[in-house]
């Protein structure tokens, strides 16, 4: 399904571990709920399936590669997908319907910059002693 022009794109990460005292019961019943949400937002055209992650890991850098688990327990990422919403607030408005907020995961929003990489751009790659100041 195409996307209208005036949407953008916003890649949702989902982080963090399901709370120590919720009963599987009461996960799955949050994951179950996830699934029909996810799935008519995908049917409005608002949200593009991701996946969720495995738990292999590895850092790759000009140091080499490096086996993980990298993240503390509260930064671990399970899982990505789109959404595609008017505003960056629509996207949040939209993250914050997640059923699975209750169970203790959080979701991050983040615009997809459309422009290709430069270095003479300030961006997030941009070390902090360079960036200018806002």
């Amino acid at each position: 399904m195409s996307q209208p022009s005036t949407r953008s794109a916003y890649l949702v990460l989902s982080r963090g571990q399901w709370d120590e005292d919720k009963s599987p019961a009461e996960i799955q019943q949050a994951i179950d709920a996830f699934y029909v949400w996810h799935d008519k937002l995908v049917s409005e055209g608002k949200m593009k399936s991701g996946s969720r992650l495995q738990q292999a890991t590895a850092l790759v850098s000009k140091h080499g590669v490096t086996d993980g688990p990298f993240a503390e327990t509260k930064e671990v990422i399970g899982g990505y997908w789109f959404f595609y919403a008017d505003s960056f607030e629509e996207a949040v408005a939209l993250a914050a319907q997640n059923p699975c907020l209750a169970c203790g995961l959080s979701y991050e929003v983040r615009p997809l910059e459309p422009e290709r990489c430069s270095a003479y751009e300030q961006t997030n790659e941009t070390p902090a002693s360079r960036r200018a100041s806002r």
